[in-house]
């Protein structure tokens, strides 16, 4: 679910969320405001104001409520042009993603989907739709958002005042590890390589023959994850694909379609729709290897003499997992594993899942190694695995000494959110806004 209000910038974003019809108000519809060429409906205050009511019993009480909805959707409105206008992008396969998480959610929530959308008042392709573009325009904002904020930084001087400034209120740090690890996927057999490779090279003969990639990546794609958009990867940098497939896309000139690409996945046939530096914006078609016979013993051995290796003192694990580890992110940084988004590499034990919280669990000291582990992570394809204690922290109250990333990120977060207002206020004096608070 989206985030609540955050420093007057981030919207109420419940909108097609929960069942409407037992929150019906009986309102008659008009324009709450215009802003710019965009207009605000009293329905749509009046709706948000019910599901956060319905979530939130207490705010019934609150006489301010209404306004304070009609006021930061005029922000995002605000935001939601200025976005336009920025060309700012969003990815696609990610509101896919989260829009059928969403309708799963809601799904669960009734016994059949008439259900549904008698307690919705619409059929189900208006929820579904609904629901779709809140997401899009959350992302739009938030894309917005980071691409205006992203220089913006915080010196030493500034992390220690915000450190002195809150301390009495910073949390608890619990007991975190950072973990290294080395992934190799096994290879497929030379039965399977040829038959995925005969289907990829007949959709190529189609593409050749001038046929729709988006209409064949639809009908033949094996990537459950873009297929239904067309194959279309939304936006990436530089070092988030596997080798040989951010190789073949940054090599294309804009429009133009790969040759098979052979990675472990698959055969990829490639269209380079977009590049900005080191972003590039690909869609792909993908045949994926029949996984039913693999070679697994020769993966397992390349990892023993590997770790062996490394205990001998003859190469350091970084250096190793930059030659050899299969996935591309952790392979980057020696191995280390992130968190996705923040980049933070200390992950709370018990916040773990196995069968990496056991592998933890069992190694004693820092800079102690695995064995090599059989992965078979669902959804995904299996794997060995190598992992390497890097370090343990015991918990303990944030301090700047030991938690000086932590606080800096933080700090630019904080200073993020104050730039960020300053500047959407800047904006209102900007656009046209008329507000007929009247009533609300």
């Amino acid at each position: 679910m989206k985030k609540g209000l955050r420093n007057g910038v981030t919207v109420l974003a419940f909108s097609a969320l929960l069942p409407l019809s037992s929150l019906q108000a009986k309102v008659v519809d008009g324009v709450a405001a215009v802003v710019g060429d965009d207009i605000i409906l009293r329905s749509e205050v009046e709706e948000q104001a019910l599901l956060t009511e319905y979530q939130y019993p207490e705010a019934k009480g609150d006489d301010e409520l209404r306004s304070r909805i009609l006021q930061n959707l005029v922000t995002r409105k605000i935001l939601l042009q200025k976005a336009v206008l920025d060309s700012v992008t969003v990815n696609e396969s990610e509101i896919v993603q989260q829009t059928e998480e969403r309708l799963a959610f809601l799904r669960s929530r009734f016994s059949s989907v008439d259900e549904m959308e008698r307690r919705f008042s619409k059929p189900y392709v208006l929820i579904e739709k609904e629901i779709r573009e809140d997401i899009r325009n959350q992302q739009l904002v938030d894309n917005l958002r980071r691409m205006r904020m992203s220089e913006v930084t915080v010196n030493y001087d500034e992390v220690k005042a915000f450190y002195q400034e809150n301390r009495a209120s910073l949390p608890i740090v619990p007991e975190s590890v950072e973990v290294s690890q080395i992934i190799m996927y096994p290879g497929v057999s030379e039965e399977s390589r040829q038959s995925a490779r005969e289907k990829i090279a007949t959709i190529q003969s189609r593409l050749d023959e001038g046929a729709d990639f988006t209409a064949l990546a639809r009908e033949y794609s094996e990537d459950p994850g873009s297929a239904a958009v067309g194959g279309d990867l939304g936006y990436s940098r530089r070092g988030e694909f596997v080798r040989p497939f951010e190789e073949a896309v940054f090599s294309l000139e804009e429009g133009a379609v790969s040759d098979i690409v052979e990675t472990r996945f698959g055969y990829h046939l490639i269209q380079l729709l977009e590049k900005k530096g080191d972003t590039v914006h690909p869609r792909h078609i993908l045949i994926v290897f029949d996984r039913s016979s693999l070679d697994r013993e020769a993966s397992r051995k390349k990892l023993e003499d590997i770790r062996q290796a490394v205990l001998d003192g003859e190469a350091s694990f970084a250096a190793m997992a930059a030659t050899w580890s299969e996935d591309p992110r952790s392979a980057a940084s020696g191995g280390v594993i992130r968190q996705g988004g923040s980049g933070e590499s200390f992950f709370p034990v018990e916040s773990l899942k196995e069968p990496l919280k056991g592998v933890v669990e069992s190694l004693n000291g820092d800079g102690d190694i695995s064995m090599p582990m059989w992965i078979e992570p669902e959804g995904g394809a299996p794997f060995y695995a190598l992992f390497r204690l890097q370090k343990r922290m015991e918990e303990h109250r944030m301090a700047l000494d030991t938690d000086y990333a932590r606080l800096e990120t933080m700090a630019v977060d904080r200073k993020q959110q104050e730039k960020f207002a300053e500047w959407v206020d800047s904006l209102k004096r900007e656009v046209y806004v008329e507000l007929d608070a009247s009533d609300i």
